[in-house]
C-alpha cells in the first residue's frame, strides 16, 4: 500500500512539474526565512548560558526616586558588595566590576595595541564560568598588578606560544603587570566579553575617596545566592540597607537576575518593562507566519486543481480505498513535498547563512550536530506537511466516486471560498508587513534627522592617553596651525552618552523636598563653540580661566531655576560635612539630546575643569578633506605623544551605533516583508496559472466572438484584484493598530500617515498585477483555434 502511494505521489509530482515547483520552492523559502528568525532567536533566548551558576546570579540594581519619577541605575556605592556579603545571610558571594571597560595601551616586545576590559574582585571567577586555558582562576589576582588575558588577546600579543603565563606586560606605559592567565573567549551571546581582566583593588586605590563613600554611585555589583534562597527574602533586607549607612538616602537596591539580564533589560518607573523579549516573540511570530504563508500556497494549488485528481479519487474508492486511507495519502504528499522543500532549504541556508549572519549581527551555525536543530527541522516539516495538507486531503476524498466517474461534476464552491479567503490571508499579512516597514523605516529616520542640539558632523572624538592632556595647550595650538581644525576642546565623558549626575543641588526658589536629577559634564573653555551648541545666555567659559565656580547649564536647569535670565544666578553644591560651595551661571545652551536619543534628556551642568578631561573633540573646517585632516591630526598627536597608536572616532558613527537594535529590526523587516510577498506572488502565479488553463476552453470561444487580448486578461485578473483589494481592506486597520502600538514604547515617534497605507495598498495591487498579468496576457494570446481543437 505505502509502495503504492509512493508511486502515485511521485508521479502526480512529476506530472505537475510547474505546480510541484512552486510550492516545493515556496516551502523551501519559507523555511529557510524561518530558520535564518529561529537561530537568531535561539541565540537570543540562551544568552549568558554558559554560566552554569546563571539562576543564582544576579546584578544589584538601583532605584533612584526624583520627584515622583524613579530612575533605574546599575551603579552602586563602592563599599556595597562586601557589605552585604557580610550583612545579609543568603548572599554566599559578591563581585565588583567597574560599570565601563577602560581601553588602556598594552604593550609587550614591539607590539603596542589598545585592549578593553573590566577592573574585578577575585570572586569574578568563583561567580561566572571563566575557563582558563592557562593558569589557575584560585591564584590569578594573588598579587595585586596581575592580569588575565583573553583567549583571542594572547594570541594578539604572543603568537601560537603557550607559555603566556608569567609574561610581563606594560600597561599604558606605566605599571608593569604580569599574566597570571589566558581564559577562554566567551560566546558572543554572552554578558562579559572582556580582552582582560585586573584586579578592582588597582581601581579602588586610584579612586578611594568616591569609592569609599556611601552617597556616590559607581561600580557594578553582582552576588551569588546560595542554593534554595529566596530572592525576596534578600530583597526584603536589601530594601532599606543603603538607609541604614545614610538615614537621608532615598535610593533603594534590589536584585535583577541573570536569565533577565539580556531580554528584560528595560526598566520603567522602577520595574521591568520588557526589552528584547519584545522583538524575539515578534520575529517568533513572524517566522510562523511566513511558515503559515508558504503553507497556503501548497493548500490553495491542491483544491484548485482538485478537479484534475477527482477522477483519480474516484478509481482509489471504487477499488477500495477507504476516506482514512485517501486522508493519509494526502497528507503523505504534503509531508513529502515539505520534506523536499526542507531539503532545498538547507541547500540554500548553506548558500546565504554567512549574509544572514551580517543581516543580523550574529555568527549563525546550522548546527546539525545539535539534537535540538535536527528536532526543529523535523517539527517544521511536519508542520508545513500537515498544516498544508490537511484541507485538501479532507476536501479531495470526500468526493463521491459514483458522481465523479460519471463526469456529472461537483460542488467547489466552498473550496472556492476557502482558496479565496487563504488567498486574502496571504496577502494581508503581506501589506501589514509591507506597512510596517515603512513605518519602521520612518521612525528611525525620523529620530536620527532630530535636531540633538549640536552638530555631529565633522566632528571627531579622541580618548585621551598617555601625556596628551598634560601637553594639551601645545596639542591644540598644533592642530588649529594645521589649517584643517577649526576649533579643539576637552570633556570628561563623550557628549552622546550618559555621565555623572547629581540630584543635590539647590538655589533660590527651588521647592522643598525636590530631588531633581541633573547630568554634570566637566569641559574646557570652548567646548560649547566646538560641539557647535547653541548658546541662548551669557558666555562661553573664557580661554585661560581657571575659574571653576563659573558653570554652563541647559536651557531645562535655567527654567527650573524660575523666570528671568539665569546667568549670575547662584547653585549651591554640597560638598559633605556641612559644608558647600556656591557656583554661579555664566551661561546657558540649548538643551541637547545624549543617552537615549528617543527621551526628553535631563538637564545638564558644565564645569571649567578641563583638569579631569578624558576626551579630546576636534571640528574640522568645512573646506578640509576628512582623510587629509585626520592625517594631520595623527602626525601632531603621535609627535606629543609617542609611543601611543593613534586612535579616533567620528561622532557621527557614534550616533548611527546607537541605534543598532532598532537598525536590524529594520533591516529584518524589510527582507522578510520582501519574501513574504515573494511567496505569496508564487501562490498567486500557481493559481492564476491554473484559472487560466481551467478556461482555456472559455477563452478561445471570446476571441472567436471578437474578444479583444485587453478584455480576456481583464476578465482573468480582476478576479483575483479583487482578493488584494479585500486583503487591503483588511490589512489596514490592523497594521495601523499594531504599529500603533508599537510606536507607544518611543517617547519622541513618528505619526503615522495615511499616504503610508496608501502606498502599501498600491504596491500590492501593483505586484499581483504584474504577477497575474504574466499568464493573464499568455493565455489571451493563445491561437483560440488550438484551444478549441484540445476540447
Amino acid at each position: 500500500m505505502f509502495k503504492s502511494y509512493l508511486k502515485a505521489t511521485l508521479r502526480s509530482l512529476w506530472k505537475n512539474k510547474t505546480y510541484s515547483f512552486l510550492n516545493i520552492f515556496g516551502l523551501a523559502i519559507g523555511i529557510v526565512c524561518a530558520s535564518v528568525i529561529f537561530l537568531w532567536v535561539e541565540d537570543e533566548v540562551n544568552f549568558d548560558d554558559v554560566h552554569v551558576k546563571k539562576d543564582r546570579l544576579y546584578a544589584v540594581m538601583n532605584n533612584s526616586y526624583y520627584g515622583g519619577d524613579i530612575r533605574t541605575f546599575g551603579s552602586t556605592p563602592g563599599l556595597t558588595g562586601p557589605a552585604i556579603k557580610a550583612e545579609i545571610p543568603g548572599i554566599v558571594n559578591s563581585c565588583r566590576m567597574t560599570d565601563y571597560s577602560p581601553s588602556l595601551l598594552v604593550r609587550t616586545g614591539d607590539k603596542a595595541v589598545y585592549a578593553s576590559g573590566r577592573y574585578v574582585d577575585a570572586s569574578f571567577f568563583d561567580m561566572f564560568t571563566i575557563p582558563f586555558l592557562e593558569g589557575s582562576s584560585s591564584v590569578a589576582f594573588r598579587d595585586l598588578y596581575s592580569i588575565v588575558i583573553s583567549q583571542r588577546t594572547a594570541l594578539k600579543f604572543f603568537g601560537q606560544d603557550k607559555n603566556v603565563v608569567g609574561r610581563r606586560i606594560m600597561v599604558d606605559n606605566q605599571q608593569e603587570y604580569v599574566v597570571t592567565g589566558v581564559m577562554k573567549d566567551n560566546p558572543e551571546n554572552s554578558s562579559f566579553r572582556f580582552e582582560w581582566v585586573a584586579p578592582f583593588d588597582i581601581y579602588f586605590q586610584q579612586h578611594r575617596e568616591q569609592l569609599s563613600v556611601w552617597t556616590n554611585s559607581s561600580p557594578l555589583t553582582y552576588v551569588e545566592l546560595a542554593p534554595n534562597v529566596a530572592p525576596d527574602v534578600v530583597n526584603g533586607r536589601l530594601h532599606g540597607f543603603l538607609q541604614q549607612k545614610v538615614k537621608e538616602a532615598t535610593n533603594r537596591l534590589f536584585l535583577f537576575n541573570m536569565n533577565d539580564w539580556h531580554l528584560y533589560g528595560t526598566f520603567k518607573n522602577g520595574e521591568q518593562a520588557g526589552g528584547r523579549i519584545t522583538y524575539v516573540r515578534m520575529f517568533s511570530l513572524l517566522a510562523w507566519i511566513i511558515l503559515l504563508i508558504a503553507c497556503i500556497n501548497f493548500m490553495n494549488l491542491s483544491t484548485a486543481r482538485s478537479e484534475k485528481r477527482a477522477r483519480e479519487v474516484g478509481v482509489r474508492k471504487v477499488m477500495g480505498a477507504n476516506k482514512k486511507g485517501l486522508i493519509a495519502q494526502f497528507i503523505g504528499e504534503a509531508i513529502l513535498m515539505a520534506a523536499l522543500g526542507c531539503i532545498l532549504a538547507l541547500l540554500i541556508l548553506v548558500i546565504v547563512l554567512p549574509a544572514a549572519s551580517a543581516l543580523v549581527g550574529k555568527t549563525l551555525a546550522i548546527g546539525l550536530d545539535k539534537p535540538v536543530h535536527i528536532t526543529a527541522l523535523i517539527v517544521i516539516t511536519l508542520f508545513c506537511g500537515i498544516a498544508a495538507g490537511s484541507y485538501p486531503a479532507l476536501y479531495l476524498s470526500s468526493f463521491n466516486p459514483v458522481v465523479v466517474l460519471k463526469g456529472i461534476g461537483f460542488k467547489i464552491g466552498g473550496a472556492g471560498f476557502i482558496r479565496k479567503g487563504l488567498v486574502v490571508l496571504q496577502f494581508t499579512i503581506s501589506i501589514v508587513l509591507i506597512i510596517s516597514t515603512v513605518i519602521i523605516y520612518q521612525q528611525i529616520s525620523h529620530v536620527k534627522s532630530r535636531d540633538i542640539g549640536f552638530r555631529k558632523e565633522r566632528l571627531l572624538s579622541i580618548d585621551l592617553k598617555g601625556k596628551m592632556l598634560n601637553n594639551y595647550p601645545g596639542i591644540r595650538q598644533e592642530l588649529l596651525n594645521t589649517g584643517m581644525i577649526e576649533s579643539v576642546a576637552l570633556s570628561d565623558h563623550p557628549t552622546l552618552y550618559d555621565g555623572n549626575n547629581t540630584s543635590g543641588l539647590k538655589w533660590a526658589g527651588k521647592p522643598e523636598n525636590s530631588n531633581i536629577l541633573i547630568s554634570t559634564r566637566l569641559a574646557s573653555p570652548g567646548f560649547i563653540s566646538t560641539m557647535g551648541m547653541e548658546l541662548v545666555d551669557g558666555k562661553d567659559f573664557n580661554e585661560g580661566s581657571a575659574d571653576s565656580t563659573g558653570i554652563i547649564i541647559t536651557s531645562s536647569l535655567a527654567t527650573k531655576m524660575g523666570e528671568g535670565s539665569a546667568v549670575g544666578k547662584k547653585i549651591e553644591m554640597p560638598l559633605g560635612q556641612g559644608s558647600s560651595m556656591f557656583l554661579t551661571v555664566v551661561g546657558v545652551v540649548k538643551d541637547y539630546v545624549y543617552g537615549n536619543m528617543y527621551s526628553t534628556p535631563d538637564p545638564v551642568l558644565f564645569y571649567n575643569m578641563p583638569q579631569f578631561a578624558n576626551v579630546m573633540y576636534l571640528r574640522m573646517k568645512a573646506a578640509a578633506r576628512p582623510e587629509d585632516a585626520v592625517v594631520a591630526i595623527e602626525r601632531v598627536i603621535t609627535s606629543a605623544n609617542p609611543g601611543y597608536p593613534f586612535e579616533y572616532t567620528f561622532v557621527d558613527d557614534q550616533f548611527n551605533n546607537m541605534f543598532q537594535t532598532e537598525m536590524l529590526i529594520n533591516r529584518l523587516s524589510r527582507v522578510f516583508a520582501l519574501l513574504a510577498v515573494i511567496i505569496s506572488c508564487l501562490g498567486l502565479f500557481g493559481l492564476a496559472a491554473y484559472t487560466a488553463e481551467r478556461r482555456t476552453r472559455e477563452i478561445g470561444i471570446r476571441k472567436v466572438l471578437g474578444a479583444s487580448v485587453a478584455g480576456i486578461t481583464t476578465l482573468l485578473s480582476k478576479e483575483f484584484l479583487r482578493l488584494v483589494l479585500i486583503a487591503c481592506g483588511v490589512a489596514f486597520p490592523f497594521a495601523w493598530w499594531a504599529m500603533s502600538v508599537w510606536l507607544q514604547q518611543y517617547p519622541y515617534r513618528v505619526s503615522v500617515h495615511w499616504w503610508v497605507f496608501l502606498l502599501a495598498g498600491l504596491a500590492a495591487v501593483v505586484i499581483s498585477l504584474i504577477t497575474i498579468s504574466f499568464q493573464s496576457v499568455r493565455a489571451a494570446l493563445m491561437n483560440p483555434v488550438k484551444s478549441l481543437r484540445s476540447e
